[in-house]
Formats: C-alpha cells, sequence, structure tokens
C-alpha cells in the first residue's frame, strides 16, 4: 500500500500497474500527472479510450483491429491474399506496413507456444489460418514469429503443420535479432527480412 495518498489514488495507481511494461513507479508518475493535469484533457482522454474500446474489434478473417467485420487490409483487392504473413499479435501488423515491402494479407496468431505459460497449438488461431488455406488458395505463408525460444517454437510447429498442405512456408531473414520481437524492429530491417526471407 502506496502511503500519503487517498484510498481512490492509490486504486487508481494500482490499476495501472497493470497495463503492460508500467511498474508501480511509473504507474504513480502517470497517475499523478493525470491528476494534476486539466480536468477536460483527462475527460477527454478518457472518453477516446471508451470509444476505442466500443467501436473496435477484431477482424474475423485475419484478427487485425478493425471498425467492421472485416478489416481495411482484407477488404483491399489491391492485396496479394495467396501470401499470409503469420504474426503474434495485431500490433505486429502495423510494424510490417511500415516497411513498405509487404502487399500479401495477414493472420494474428493472438500469442506463442509457451508450455510454460499454458499456452498450447490448440490456444492459437492455427485452425482458423488452415481453413483460410484451403479457401483462399494460399500459397505461401510467412511466419513472422518473434525471434525467441517461444517465437522459434512457434515457427517450427507451423511449419511441420502446414508443409503436408503443399503450401510455400518461408520465415524473416536474419536481420532481425535473436530474441527481438517485430515491436522493436525498425522499418528498413524489418522490410530486408522480408524480401530475404528464407523457405522453411
Amino acid at each position: 500500500m502506496l502511503s500519503g495518498y487517498p484510498e481512490k489514488v492509490q486504486t487508481l495507481i494500482t490499476a495501472l500497474t497493470k497495463l503492460p511494461g508500467l511498474g508501480r513507479r511509473s504507474a504513480e508518475r502517470i497517475a499523478l500527472y493525470l491528476l494534476k493535469a486539466k480536468a477536460q484533457e483527462v475527460f477527454e482522454l478518457s472518453d477516446l479510450i471508451r470509444k476505442a474500446k466500443e467501436e473496435t474489434r477484431f477482424c474475423q478473417l485475419c484478427g487485425n483491429f478493425s471498425r467492421d467485420a472485416h478489416c481495411s487490409i482484407c477488404q483491399d483487392n489491391q492485396r496479394d491474399i495467396t501470401t499470409v504473413c503469420v504474426v503474434q499479435e495485431p500490433r505486429d501488423i502495423s510494424r510490417v506496413e511500415r516497411s513498405g515491402r509487404f502487399r500479401g494479407v495477414y493472420h494474428v496468431l493472438f500469442g506463442v507456444i509457451s508450455p510454460l505459460d499454458g499456452i498450447g497449438p490448440t490456444d492459437l488461431r492455427i485452425t482458423e489460418l488452415q481453413r483460410r488455406i484451403k479457401a483462399q488458395g494460399i500459397t505461401e505463408i510467412i511466419l513472422a514469429t518473434p525471434t525467441n525460444t517461444e517465437g522459434e517454437t512457434t515457427a517450427s510447429y507451423l511449419a511441420e503443420h502446414f508443409k503436408p498442405l503443399g503450401v510455400r512456408i518461408s520465415r524473416l531473414a536474419r536481420g532481425l535479432p535473436y530474441g527481438s520481437s517485430l515491436e522493436f524492429a525498425d522499418e528498413e530491417t524489418l522490410g530486408s527480412a522480408i524480401e530475404h526471407r528464407q523457405i522453411v
């Protein structure tokens, strides 16, 4: 319990620590900033968060963030639907898009295989990807999972799982350092990794 703060402030700080990457000290700084800010600014921020939550859903096809049943990428007739980039989270799509080197579509797994965390293949959107391969005539799957142990395990599993279907399986080139995720890759490095992807 933080001493010196009213109960409501302590509750706010505790709630903020639940956000990813925020420890108690960072949460405390944010809480105090919000309390010192103009009321209108705080209320506008609160309203933006509420609207984003209410009006944003996951694309029924790929899992990307969307306002509609299908995201703007899946609705784009100029995209190559035969090439699918498989990513861990929706945020990874924006990283790949900023590289400007990929014109295919995406598939979000919403996680990676991690036995220590109790996450297995059935907890990911692998069955949905298999359906898309058959329905869309997908010819290549680009595995863009993180280059850490869990990401590599997931990529290996997907490669073995989908090879019998006759699709080309490739992995981002090693321009990305081991242990990294797309979240921290700059556009040029990521673009190069896409262009020089390797068959697995």
